[in-house]
């Protein structure tokens, strides 16, 4: 008995110390932590996290009041006149989408998870719609660039048109688009293989705006292209990037292959990256590696760091003479590739100024199976420029006319490369 009882008393002091030594140990982790936080978080503003956690610095006296949110959560409850329309999930995916777009960046988005798996099928190479990649020019929708071969290429659209308004007797839809968010204008013009959608187009140079009536199809996008071309008793390497995509690594290690196996051998390569509307980031740091050999691709600024993102060392194109076309339509992972050619080889570039979409997305699958793009940086090019609203200018301006059979800025890509 004695035994026993010495045991439990035992038991209990090691019980006690443990607990002590525990609190101890979390007392100088929770320090830890601390000091971690301070480093990384303002000191001197306050920030929405404070706000709702009430961990306010002393200077803010304001917190956020969920108190109205609830009220009109309530009142829709319960005297909204068609109550059965009411669906407490798209009410909640409309909140969040609200607060994304009252940063007021048109690239920061929330995606319900229907418009998530659109996007991702998207950048996959294979949906239905027109065929336009979109952005915003002074706060006003615009194409960034058609694709290639799709009907909106196919029915006139130029990058840098601007969509004012949009048409679909299908859809019912018949509305300015100035109010609608990316997601939006996306979810409004996808639609059904064959229906009709009109669009009414403002473009510089045009003195009124105009209607463009554009059929709907599927958009498969071949990605990488390529093609040898004899000109002036020279082999050209005619290479056409329209995205980076999710095949478009193997695409381009393809076309890699056949340039370098080439009979006879080619005398240059003209990397045409016009109309490319950009894609995934990765993509565009491991197209600039096969021509930069070690060197700084992009850096990247966020809010707290700066990051380097260099060259991988394969450079297996780093021999071969080189001009990049680019037009209105190049955007983002394009302009970095062309921007990094240019800064760190003196690479020619040659068209129009590119468009000028100079930050960095990041792109967060969610619990709800939904997703969030994120600005979450600057791209800055190796030397130094952030192109973001200004673009890239060329070295050589050449205007592509839609009106003659000839490739006028191919033809002046392959000229300046044979007097290299």
């Amino acid at each position: 008995m004695r035994k026993a009882t010495l045991f439990t008393v035992r038991n209990l002091i090691i019980g006690i110390l443990l607990f002590f030594l525990g609190a101890v140990i979390g007392q100088r982790y929770s320090n830890r932590i601390s000091l971690v936080t301070s480093e990384l978080m303002p000191r001197d503003q306050d920030t929405a996290l404070g706000r709702l956690t009430g961990t306010l610095l002393p200077s803010v006296e304001k917190e956020v009041d969920f108190d109205v949110f609830w009220e009109v959560w309530n009142l829709l409850e319960h005297e909204y006149l068609d109550a059965e329309s009411l669906n407490a999930q798209e009410m909640v995916d409309g909140a969040i989408a609200g607060m994304t777009s009252a940063l007021g960046d048109p690239y920061t988005i929330y995606l319900s998870p229907d418009q998530n798996k659109r996007s991702g099928e998207e950048l996959q190479g294979s949906f239905y719609g027109v065929g336009i990649e979109l952005g915003y020019i002074e706060q006003t929708l615009a194409v960034v660039s058609p694709l290639e071969g799709t009907p909106a290429d196919r029915a006139g659209l130029e990058a840098g048109d601007l969509i004012l308004h949009v048409r679909d007797d299908l859809k019912e839809i018949d509305e300015d688009s100035s109010r609608w968010s990316l997601t939006e204008a996306v979810e409004n013009i996808r639609g059904p293989k064959g229906t009709e959608i009109i669009f009414t187009i403002y473009r510089e140079g045009v003195d009124e705006p105009f209607e463009v009536s554009v059929r709907r199809d599927e958009i498969v996008v071949e990605t990488v292209r390529l093609e040898f071309i004899d000109y002036q008793g020279s082999r050209i390497a005619h290479l056409r990037v329209s995205r980076f995509g999710g095949r478009t690594a193997e695409e381009w290690d393809a076309a890699v292959a056949q340039i370098i196996s080439a009979q006879p051998p080619i005398s240059g390569i003209v990397l045409d990256l016009r109309n490319n509307p950009g894609g995934y980031f990765q993509g565009a740091i491991d197209l600039a590696s096969d021509f930069i050999e070690n060197d700084i691709v992009v850096s990247q600024k966020s809010r707290l760091t700066r990051e380097d993102f260099r060259s991988q060392g394969i450079a297996r194109l780093k021999d071969y003479p080189l001009v990049v076309l680019v037009n209105k339509g190049s955007a983002s992972a394009s302009e970095i590739v062309a921007g990094a050619l240019r800064d760190d080889l003196g690479i020619k570039l040659i068209g129009t100024q590119t468009f000028g979409k100079g930050t960095v997305q990041d792109r967060r699958e969610l619990s709800n199976n939904g997703g969030i793009h994120i600005t979450v940086g600057r791209w800055m090019l190796p030397g130094g420029d952030w192109i973001h609203d200004e673009g890239i200018a060329v070295d050589v301006e050449v205007e592509f006319d839609r009106e003659t059979e000839e490739d006028e800025v191919l033809l002046r890509g392959m000229q300046e490369l044979l007097v290299r």
